[in-house]
């Protein structure tokens, strides 16, 4: 019928493959019946009913000897069942993360994160030793170089006052005028 319907308007396989966006291999797999090269039947039933379309034929009536034809065929006798395969829990986590609505899960997953890695700097930051630089150390002595024997030696600076400068002492009690 489809094929009939075609050459009546005078259309090649390539221009109703280009009104429908049907493949050509398709549109010539529906005009021989050969209906192993499609995986399901819902794209037969929806390709014969565009091509039904086009050609101006009574998509009722195509639909209705299509389904005859596909009950006589091995891989369409019967529709397809239900009841799927058992499904791993891959298939549950993926099915679960689908019912997401990630506009409002992503952000409060980041916020949560950068919250969590804001706590565990400041931990770490905390609970860290200071570390001072001069630990390796040795205790100074100053011992000038011996290569330079006419170099001036300077004292050493010591924390105790001047013994010449006069020092200041407060009375505990007394109050300054």
């Amino acid at each position: 019928m489809l094929r009939k319907g075609r050459e009546a308007k005078g259309w090649t396989i390539y221009q109703v493959a280009e009104m429908t966006k049907i493949r050509t291999e398709h549109i010539r797999a529906l005009e021989d019946g050969n209906y192993d090269t499609f995986s399901a039947t819902i794209f037969i039933k929806g390709f014969v009913r565009n091509y039904a379309n086009l050609v101006k034929l009574d998509v009722a009536e195509v639909l209705a000897e299509l389904e005859t034809e596909l009950a006589q065929t091995e891989k369409f006798r019967e529709p397809p069942s239900l009841m799927g395969e058992s499904h791993s829990w891959v298939d549950v986590v993926t099915l679960q993360l689908s019912k997401v609505n990630w506009r409002w899960v992503a952000p409060v997953f980041g916020l949560a994160i950068l919250v969590a890695a804001s706590l565990w700097g400041y931990r770490a930051w905390r609970n860290h030793p200071p570390k001072d630089p001069l630990i390796h150390l040795r205790s100074g002595i100053y011992e000038p170089a011996s290569n330079f024997p006419s170099a001036v030696v300077l004292p050493l600076p010591t924390n105790s006052p001047a013994t010449n400068a006069p020092v200041r002492t407060r009375t505990p009690g007394k109050t300054r005028p």
